[in-house]
């Protein structure tokens, strides 16, 4: 059974006091102001806490989702939103671990179906093995680029895949994955007929240029979007993780058969929430200025950490992975910061797991969130270069 890394990182702290007040970045938490229109748009709706809420979300919740990816990717704009296979998600989390189970049930002629991920993941990823999947870890090492070799896949294992997992950008990395490399993992998906799970949760937080979409790319090469399904989330783009909310689109097909099996098992999104996130994706001012102030604190992190720790601006998400091998392994530099100055971050051993070759791609890092305000970001980043020295 899978152990949450906050669970880990609260036993290994256990009993050792920190050396200062306390800052936590450890968790990937938008601290910015949410939007001051959401709690009335909510009390607009408040009655539909009264109802069931449909699993395929209101109408107007898929109209909002397909303007906005249209708008986004405008390789998308003018396709119907019933193209898009919408469903409404109560966090993205549900979502990436319910899919599995669709996965699964598509490829029943598999008999010991695979579900392939990148090696450090996003520690929902490791559920999948509830499904009765063999959970496959893809090492993303800085030798490639914190993207999992796709070519390196060996092909008996691609002939058992039923899905594979890409985050773009990477949590923890901040890597972006360029066209290119989502069109060779759409190759594979097709080829050997598994889905492509793109979670995009963080596509809205970048440094220069926005990240290319699974979607997008998947329709302007071949006009067609089977095979492939993209999962998002308000919580990072607009500073919302309370109000769980989320959808995935892509591959109609599959989406339909996603529908009916979480019309048995999965949470419903209320229906004062979907009519709030009509306004939210309708409202890009939010979001720049949210990116803004993730740019003034990669900014501070240029100054205050320049080259120690192999530390690189990432192209996208809110983490920095910090390689701090030369100052011991991954708990040991989490615990002398906490001890040494209150600065609470997670081991990068916690986000991933020892792979066939006896390694862990996590081993040697940290991962800070840099999700507070500008100042007590530039405080954490102080304490942690005069700490190791």
């Amino acid at each position: 059974m899978p152990v949450s890394p906050f669970a880990r990182l609260e036993k290994l702290l256990d009993g050792l006091q920190p050396g200062a007040n306390v800052i936590d970045l450890t968790i990937g938490e938008p601290r910015h102001p949410m939007p001051d229109f959401v709690i009335p748009a909510l009390a607009e709706a408040e009655a539909g806490f009264g109802k069931y809420p449909a699993i395929r979300g209101t109408a107007e919740f898929r109209a909002a989702v397909s303007d906005w990816l249209g708008r986004r990717y405008p390789a998308l704009a003018g396709l119907e939103k019933d193209s898009l296979g919408i469903i409404p998600l109560a966090g993205t989390r549900e979502g990436l671990f319910y899919v599995t189970f669709s996965v699964c049930a598509r490829r029943p002629d598999i008999e010991n179906p695979a579900i392939l991920v990148p090696n450090p993941f996003y520690h929902t990823y490791a559920a999948a093995g509830a499904s009765g999947a063999e959970l496959v870890l893809l090492p993303a090492g800085p030798e490639a680029g914190f993207l999992p070799d796709l070519d390196a896949i060996d092909e008996d294992l691609l002939k058992r895949t039923v899905a594979m997992f890409v985050c773009t950008p990477t949590n923890p990395q901040g890597t972006v994955a360029s066209t290119g490399y989502i069109q060779r993992a759409i190759e594979l998906a097709r080829t050997h007929d598994f889905i492509l799970v793109a979670d995009e949760c963080y596509s809205e937080i970048y440094t220069a240029s926005p990240p290319p979409g699974a979607l997008e790319t998947a329709w302007q090469k071949t006009g067609s979007l089977s095979n492939v399904i993209s999962m998002q989330s308000l919580s990072k783009r607009s500073n919302l993780p309370g109000l769980r909310a989320g959808y995935c689109t892509g591959d109609p097909e599959f989406i339909e058969a996603f529908a009916s099996f979480r019309n048995v098992v999965a949470p419903q999104l209320p229906v004062p929430i979907q009519h709030a996130c009509v306004k939210i994706l309708g409202d890009e001012a939010h979001v720049e200025a949210n990116r803004a102030l993730y740019r003034e604190k990669f900014d501070a992190a240029d100054r205050i950490l320049g080259n120690r720790y192999g530390y690189r601006r990432p192209d996208g998400g809110f983490f920095l992975w910090l390689d701090v091998n030369d100052y011991g392994d991954s708990e040991t530099v989490v615990k002398t910061l906490w001890k040494g100055c209150g600065v609470k971050l997670l081991p990068g051993n916690f986000l991933a797991r020892t792979g066939a070759d006896g390694t862990n791609p996590g081993d040697g890092y940290i991962r800070v969130a840099m999700v507070q305000d500008l100042a007590t970001t530039e405080d954490a980043l102080a304490r942690i270069v005069d700490t190791l020295k």
